[in-house]
This record gives structure tokens, sequence and C-alpha cells, in this order.
């Protein structure tokens, strides 16, 4: 019987590089695609490694292991349905999650299709998760695991995924920890085995991001006001509403703080908010306070950045958030919340987050998440995704 043929997306990385190692290990007919994403280089950090090095390396590999290469070009791809969702984005006040979109958009996506024109009957990656199949009522379900390595586990950042994306994926390294796949890469004298991993916004690298983002947006001079600690007078919830709790509760629960300039002074200027994002600390550029000043609200429209003093500054903490319901995902259908419902889950609001204590609230406008703890920098844009134990079963954008 014929072998099954896998299509690795070979980055030129070594976790894909060990992925496809452990293929033929295995015993599946094997090959390589490298997809380049994008051709610009407008506010790269000149020191990182751009697509021509990827590219090399990634043949390199495959040439060790003595398998076809094959390589596609899918940036207008990616240009139309990821970069140009970030420029949007930003543009108005918040802050998205290219990586994210690009695994849902684009190489578990657009890929695939290249994947199928190669005659691949599975695709696999290098990520660190882990995929389940059960059969529940007698169809297949397709579980999405959080790798076994806890410091490398990227489940988060496939939590826009489907069932149907999932069906034919193979994480291959998802059941080892980082040292083992180096230790791996080294034996077999990979030329990936002490490449350094990759960093920045998915297959363009690392920015310099006012200046990646003025290709689109222009700058635009703006104030910057400090808002005081005692500016902010919110209640802090020490319990969660009720499963029964109405929409005004959950509401007052999630709703991010309201700041106006008259609640603080103006400090200084800036270039544009839309290139700052909650929580961020560099670029602010005022001294002479005792600890450093922290994003603590963009005002887009109004072009107002607001600021506070020191981590404690109550404006980098809340509750809880909300997803429109047109962008609650469910991973798992099968586990999706009825209107009304409410549910206990733990909860994840960024990479390598430790996951945090919440209750999730489906009502007829969207999903109310609120946490056991408040929560620091709580940001629009960005994506939540639910767990159940080591199971991602849901996700969606943080509106508010």
């Amino acid at each position: 019987m014929k072998p099954k043929k896998v299509i690795v997306g070979l980055s030129g990385g070594v976790d894909s590089s060990v992925a496809a190692w452990l293929l033929m290990e295995q015993g599946y007919e094997v090959e390589g695609l490298f997809m380049r994403n994008w051709h610009d280089t407008t506010g790269l950090i000149q020191s990182e490694c751009h697509w021509e090095d990827d590219v090399m390396f990634a043949e390199m590999v495959a040439r060790k292991l003595g398998i076809p290469f094959h390589f596609v070009d899918l940036s207008e791809d990616y240009r139309k349905r990821v970069v140009d969702y970030m420029f949007s984005e930003y543009e108005k006040g918040r802050t998205p999650n290219p990586d994210i979109l690009c695994n849902r958009e684009i190489k578990f996506d657009s890929f695939v299709t290249e994947v199928r024109k190669l005659g691949g009957d599975y695709l696999a990656t290098g990520h660190y998760c882990r995929k389940e199949e059960v059969l529940i009522n007698g169809r297949a379900v397709f579980r999405l695991l959080a790798g076994i390595d806890e410091n490398k586990d990227q489940s988060y950042f496939l939590c826009q995924l489907s069932q149907e994306q999932l069906k034919d994926v193979l994480f291959p390294v998802g059941n080892m920890t980082k040292a083992e796949v180096r230790e791996t890469a080294a034996r077999l004298k990979l030329p990936t085995a002490h490449r350094k991993d990759s960093q920045g916004i998915c297959f363009i690298g690392k920015v310099h991001l006012p200046e990646f983002l003025q290709q689109k947006i222009a700058p635009r001079k703006g104030i910057i006001v400090e808002i005081p600690r005692d500016a902010i007078l919110q209640e802090w919830h020490t319990g969660l509403p009720g499963d029964d709790a109405g929409d005004d509760e959950l509401r007052k629960a999630v709703t991010p703080y309201m700041y106006k300039p008259e609640m603080g002074k103006a400090i200084g200027e800036h270039n544009g908010a839309h290139y700052f994002t909650i929580g961020q600390r560099k670029g602010i550029n005022i001294g002479g306070y005792r600890e450093p000043l922290f994003v603590i609200g963009i005002d887009a429209v109004r072009n107002i950045l607001y600021v506070g003093e020191g981590q404690s500054h109550p404006g980098l903490y809340r509750k809880g958030l909300f997803i429109r319901k047109d962008e609650v995902h469910w991973v798992r259908p099968d586990l999706a919340m009825a209107e009304g419902e409410s549910r206990d889950y733990m909860v994840r609001i960024r990479y390598r987050q430790g996951l945090q204590k919440a209750r999730l609230y489906l009502r007829k406008d969207g999903m109310y998440i609120v946490f056991n703890k408040l929560q620091r920098g709580i940001t629009p844009g960005q994506f939540a995704a639910w767990y159940d134990g080591d199971e991602v079963v849901g996700s969606g954008v943080i509106r508010a």
C-alpha cells in the first residue's frame, strides 16, 4: 500500500526541519514546501534574517533529508487577508494579532490549496501543539491540544482554526520539548540545529512598528494625557456575576474605563495614537517620573493617548472583556454554548500568559468573559482563547 503523502511547511527553522524527519521515520512520503509571504522591507529591523535566508535554510534541510523541495509565493493573499486587516485595526486604535490571522487565513487555508496541488494528503507544521481525534455520536471530532512543552506551547496561535482545517493537519513536534527538538536536529546534523527562532510578525519579521505602519497610516501629532490613579472610580468586583446575571450587570463588569482629557493633564505629544497599544511602555518618551509611564487608553478618533504612572496603575487592569456574537468561534462546535448559558473555562488573552480562571456568558449580543482576578492589559483587537484542561475549545476577537 502506497504511503500517505505529507507536505511539510518548511520555514527554515529547526521545528519544521525536525517535523519533516519525524514523519519520514513514521513511514510517510514527505515533501517540503516553503512559502514566501512578504516582499516589502519597510520598517524591518535589518539585523533580522529575511526570507532569503529562510528559504536557503529550508532548501538545505530538504537536501539533507533527501526530500523534494517546492516554493510558493502567497504574498498577495497575505497582503489582502492579513496585512490590510492589520492596518485597518491599528487605524481604529486596536491591536490585531497577525500570527493568529496568518494561521487561519494563510497557513491552514491558502497554503493547503498548494498542498493539494502537490498531491498531499496532509499538511504538517512545526507548531508546538497536538491534535487528537475522538468519536462523538459516531462522528470524528478533532481536539486541538496544548504542546507538552509549556514554555513553547503554540496552541493559542491556532485558536481560530476550524474542524475542517484540523482534519488533515499533523503536528509532529507537539509531543516534544524544544530542548529535545534541538538535540534531535544536532544529532541529525541538520543545518537549522542551532539557528535562532524567528521573532516579530508572522512572515514579516521584527519590525519598528510606527515606521511599518506609516506605509498606510500617516503620522498625526496629538496630545499625551496623564491620568492620575484617583481619577478612576470604577467599582472593582470581588466575585463573579451569577449565572442569571442581567446584561447591565455584565456590561458593567467588562466595560473599559472611559477617559476624558479633563480627567488628567497634558504632558507631551505623540505622532499618532494608533501606533500604540494598551500596556505599552516604550515610545512614550517622557521622563521626570518616579515610575515608568504606561499606555492605559487610546482615543483614535480624537488622537489622544492616555497614560498612567507605574505598574500598579488601576487603568492597566480590568475585570472582563466582550466579544461580538458574530466573532465567537468554536474550535469544538459540539461544545458551543447556547444563548443565555454561562460556563467556567480557563482563558488566555495573549501568548505566553498563564491560563486564567473566568466565567463565560453567552448573550444575544455576544460573549462576556469575566475573570476571577483583575487582568492586566486587556487589549481590543487581540484574541481571547478559552481552554478546557489542555484543549482549546474556542476563541474570539476582544472588542471591549
